[in-house]
């Protein structure tokens, strides 16, 4: 099996476990404040203008989006996710479908594209490269594309077993604090099982790595990058950089600002 197939199915596998599924039925909100800036910034841009929602997990970005447009459309390529996000969501239109193949779409449909919560990172390198061409051609000449990525060079970066090596969170109710325990014993074993395993796809390269993720009891595997790498690959596509934002704040980076605690950016680029 490549490394590229090891990675699609472990990752699928953890989007269809019980636990995610739950989560994101239950997912809202923004994911953090630099998510909020980064939509904030295209707003006026895009406004009524047809919307492209990509691996919309459970519909927590519906609402959002659609304070921008009616115009609007919703896309996941786990057929689970679909089914929530519908359940969620049944005035919508959402599909299955993967990003790295969007044919369904002609050239110049959408106004706005997001991938939201570092889904990019799920794919493999030359999916992702795949994922961000495709979004350049379904874009309209100006329409814009926000994403978020995780930052080689953050802390997630680093996560291992220690993370899951902590005392259970004290609690003065009993009943709580009994239950901390019980999970910090489940999960401890079944941490350590995916760390072992997935950890053998880990690899770096120049300016991105692909490393098992703590997320999901190290269920995931995903790829990490920095930002002038993000920077060319975006050009690549034909797409100009206009900002970049972090999870810690609404602020855009100015060169020069240290990027060593940002876990993941938002990226936002418009179509030339």
């Amino acid at each position: 099996m490549s490394t590229a197939v090891a990675q699609d199915t472990i990752n699928r596998k953890a989007w269809r476990s019980w636990g995610a599924r739950r989560w994101f039925k239950i997912l809202s909100d923004w994911t953090d404040p630099g998510e909020a800036a980064a939509i904030a910034f295209v707003a006026d841009a895009v406004r009524d203008t047809p919307i492209l929602d990509v691996g919309v997990g459970g519909g927590r970005t519906v609402p959002m989006l659609r304070k921008l447009s009616q115009h609007y459309e919703a896309i996941d390529y786990m057929p689970e996710m679909v089914e929530i996000c519908q359940h969620n969501h049944p005035d919508i239109r959402v599909s299955q479908m993967d990003a790295r193949d969007l044919s369904a779409f002609e050239d110049n449909t959408f106004g706005l594209v997001v991938f939201s919560f570092n889904g990019i990172d799920a794919v493999d390198y030359a999916g992702r490269r795949a994922v961000l061409a495709e979004f350049a051609r379904v874009l309209r000449p100006g329409g814009m594309l926000v994403f978020s990525t995780h930052n080689l060079h953050g802390p997630t970066y680093r996560e291992n077993l220690t993370q899951f090596l902590r005392l259970p969170a004290w609690s003065n109710n009993p009943v709580r604090l009994g239950f901390n325990v019980a999970r910090a014993v489940v999960n401890l074993p079944l941490a350590t099982i995916n760390f072992l395993r997935n950890s053998q796809l880990n690899r770096e390269f120049d300016g991105y790595a692909v490393r098992v993720c703590a997320a999901h009891k190290f269920g995931i595997v995903i790829v990490y990058t920095d930002v002038p790498t993000q920077l060319r690959e975006l050009k690549a596509c034909g797409l100009q950089t206009e900002a970049v934002f972090g999870n810690l704040n609404d602020k855009a980076f100015q060169p020069g600002d240290p990027l060593d605690d940002v876990n993941w950016f938002h990226f936002v680029a418009r179509k030339l």
